[in-house]
């Protein structure tokens, strides 16, 4: 866009020409210097003034100062008051005068600033004394708006809010897939994940997942004992029921015996059959308690197996369940950073098109106005960061930029 010249309100020229000396300050390419000659006649007793050079001036790119009967001088780098001494040396020099000429330069008009980036009007601009980022940018129209500006705006606005929920939403995710890798761990606490680290709310969550983890791992604990105790107190019946079967088993082993000699003794004839019968009573319950009990053994020990069973499942579904978790979450991290990353290039592409949506943001948490200035001080040019309350020097370049934040 083609640079304009617009002028600030006038400032009478002694103004300007005691700003620059009080600033000590030093004249540049495009400073425009009005100069004013008088010689003092001692044969008429009176002042006569050089019209023929007086005038306005204007310092030119080689930063040179061409005058009447003088030619060119070097102008850039120095303040008005060498200027007029040199002005009044060199007419001297040129002229053979006996007297000094008396030379007066003042600034007529600095050389201007110039406006670059996200302004509605780039361009350059008459600088005035005083002058602030905030002023020159508000000469050049302030901030870039297109005249689709409004739909601009609301685009960024709705973008930006989006953004806020996904971020809110990361956010949480990020510290359950912190509180994921703790349990993984088996660590008792979870570490701050630096995602989280400028998060105001992130002590809380952590605090949240925290509470989260102890009770599902109390749960887990508690499961876990269960199973233990219902395995130990399994072996002991077990243990209880292997001791009862070595007594049924030494009772039947005697009941046994004495059935063999009662039955040879009935044989003789010298025992009664009514006492080998009771014999053989006693041992048929015997062997049928003996039986019961190697059924019960049997059972307890399905039952043991059975525990350590679901003990192996109860650690495997935890462990797979841990893992389940971590896919998931990872998986809708993935989702939420597509989204927030789309919702970013909205938001850059509503300042691309229109700087001024950025005043839809007043706090200032998705974008911001940067400024730097560019400054010759003779060795070299140099980009200083600035603020719109930043004073400005005369030949300032002022980059305007608006940025998205990202977090």
């Amino acid at each position: 866009m083609a640079g304009t010249l617009m002028s600030l309100s006038p400032l009478p020229g002694g103004q300007i020409a005691h700003a620059a000396e009080d600033q000590g300050y030093r004249l540049g390419v495009m400073d425009k210097l009005r100069v004013r000659v008088a010689e003092w006649q001692a044969a008429e007793g009176e002042i006569r003034n050089w019209d023929a050079i007086a005038g306005d001036y204007s310092i030119g790119p080689g930063g040179q100062l061409s005058l009447p009967f003088i030619g060119s001088l070097d102008a850039q780098g120095k303040t008005t008051s060498e200027i007029a001494e040199e002005i009044g040396q060199r007419l001297q020099q040129k002229l053979a005068l006996r007297n000094l000429p008396s030379a007066s330069v003042e600034v007529a008009e600095f050389r201007p600033v110039f406006l670059t980036g996200d302004v509605q009007t780039p361009g350059q601009y008459a600088y005035g004394v005083g002058m602030t980022v905030l002023k020159a940018v508000s000469l050049a129209g302030g901030l870039r708006r297109s005249e689709a500006g409004q739909r601009f705006a609301r685009d960024f606005i709705n973008a930006r809010g989006q953004t806020d929920v996904f971020d809110s939403q990361r956010a949480r995710l990020v510290a359950r897939h912190a509180r994921l890798e703790a349990e993984r761990a088996d660590s008792a606490e979870i570490a701050m994940p630096k995602e989280l680290e400028k998060v105001p709310n992130a002590q809380e969550l952590i605090r949240s997942e925290t509470a989260l983890m102890k009770q599902r791992r109390d749960r887990y604990d508690l499961q876990l004992k269960a199973l233990a105790e219902l395995k130990s107190l399994l072996q002991s019946e077990v243990e209880s029921l292997k001791r009862k079967s070595e007594t049924q088993s030494r009772q039947l082993e005697i009941a046994e015996q004495d059935r063999d000699k009662i039955s040879k003794l009935s044989e003789q004839g010298l025992a009664l059959n009514s006492r080998l019968l009771s014999i053989e009573e006693r041992t048929a319950e015997v062997q049928s308690s003996l039986l019961d009990i190697d059924t019960n053994i049997l059972r307890a020990k399905q039952q043991l197996s059975q525990a350590d069973q679901d003990e192996i499942n109860l650690k495997n579904d935890w462990e797979a369940q841990r893992a389940k978790d971590m896919q998931d979450t990872e998986a809708e991290l993935e989702k939420l950073n597509l989204q927030i990353g789309t919702n970013q290039q909205l938001m850059a592409e509503a300042l691309a098109q229109s700087a001024e949506a950025i005043k839809f943001d007043p706090s200032g948490r998705a974008a911001s106005i940067r400024y730097s200035v560019v400054r010759d001080d003779g060795k070299g040019p140099k980009e200083i960061p600035a603020d719109e309350m930043t004073k400005l020097q005369p030949g300032d370049v002022i980059r305007v930029t608006s940025e998205l934040l990202m977090q």
